[in-house]
């Protein structure tokens, strides 16, 4: 069962990494709001909170109760898959320095960021976490996690894209900045 105790310790190594970018979510947005920064659909956090949560309890259930078996066959492009997330969603949130928060926030009559890898898509930051939700689970076997929480994933972001579009739009004509741009498919 060696396979599962790594396994297990990359998904609590996530864990960590999620805690870590909580905290500094926390004081970006101390310093957003002191500069007069606006939130938008809070009532989305609770759902986002839970989804992530119950996503990484869920693989590793999936795993250990289910004895989901490992597959290097799956799981080498399964760790391809979950590495680019990382690198994307890293890179997204390097690109927005101060301005990157879990929560979403607006500056008034601040236009969006467009440098990094908002030069290619819109939401680059997403496509990580769609790919991270989908293949870490794969890297042992936990297709059902894999599934479920890719399909809750995608309906959350369905939401919380058009919030999101609607802030920056409203605070710096969003959508004339990224007219050219697809939402999670790079583009140009």
């Amino acid at each position: 069962m060696v396979s599962q105790g790594m396994f297990a310790a990359l998904v609590l190594a996530v864990v960590a990494q999620r805690l870590w970018e909580v905290s500094v979510s926390r004081r970006h947005e101390a310093a957003l709001r002191a500069r007069g920064a606006v939130e938008h659909a809070a009532g989305q956090m609770p759902w986002m909170i839970a989804l992530h949560a119950s996503w990484l309890v869920c693989m590793l259930l999936e795993v250990f109760v289910m004895r989901r078996a490992f597959h290097w066959y799956v799981a080498l492009p399964a760790l391809l898959v979950f590495t680019v997330g990382q690198n994307l969603r890293l890179w997204a949130m390097h690109t927005l320095g101060t301005r990157w928060t879990v929560k979403i926030l607006t500056l008034p009559a601040t236009p969006p960021v467009v440098g990094g890898p908002f030069r290619y898509l819109r939401h680059p930051n997403y496509l990580g976490v769609v790919l991270e939700i989908a293949a870490l689970p794969l890297l042992h076997g936990a297709w059902l996690t894999a599934l479920a929480f890719t399909l809750a994933n995608g309906l959350l972001l369905a939401f919380r894209i058009r919030a999101e579009e609607r802030a920056l739009d409203v605070d710096g004509q969003y959508h004339v900045q990224f007219a050219d741009r697809h939402r999670l498919v790079p583009s140009k």
